[in-house]
């Protein structure tokens, strides 16, 4: 059983309110307000968004100026942007996203289900330094 994507076109502008009880693909350009509450909403790579969104998921691709609260996740992808605060139970930003704003994660049932997810490129973690081995202990006289 597949589902239904909607997908709006990169020369696409629209002003105002969008809603929607599908999936919804965004290339274009979306001001104002994006409500999918039950759906996922992707923002390609040629999506420039400047709304508030409230959907189940929210895959960024694109960028996105504005709050956005899903009930699932937050999913930053490479190359992504996010100018705003994400609200949501589990967050991931991948290598290459830029995010800036606050973070809040609310829980759906209880304790441990919050997760955030970050991949940076690379961590450098210092070693510690190995203690000097102990002196010989050195018999004198026998």
């Amino acid at each position: 059983m597949e589902k239904d994507i909607v997908n709006i076109g990169k020369s696409v502008v629209i002003k105002g309110e969008l809603t929607g009880s599908e999936d919804l693909t965004i290339e274009g350009h979306v001001e104002g307000t994006i409500q999918l509450k039950e759906y996922v909403l992707t923002i390609g790579p040629n999506g420039r968004i400047k709304a508030q969104i409230f959907a189940k998921s929210v895959v960024v691709l694109g960028e996105v100026t504005g709050n956005v609260t899903a009930s699932e996740k937050v999913d930053i992808r490479d190359n992504g942007s996010v100018d705003g605060d994400l609200i949501a139970p589990r967050i991931a930003i991948a290598e290459g996203a830029h995010f800036r704003g606050s973070v809040d994660m609310q829980r759906k049932g209880g304790p441990g289900q919050a997760k955030v997810e970050l991949k940076p490129t690379s961590v450098a973690v210092p070693q510690p330094q190995a203690a000097p081995a102990p002196a010989a202990q050195q018999r004198v006289g026998a």
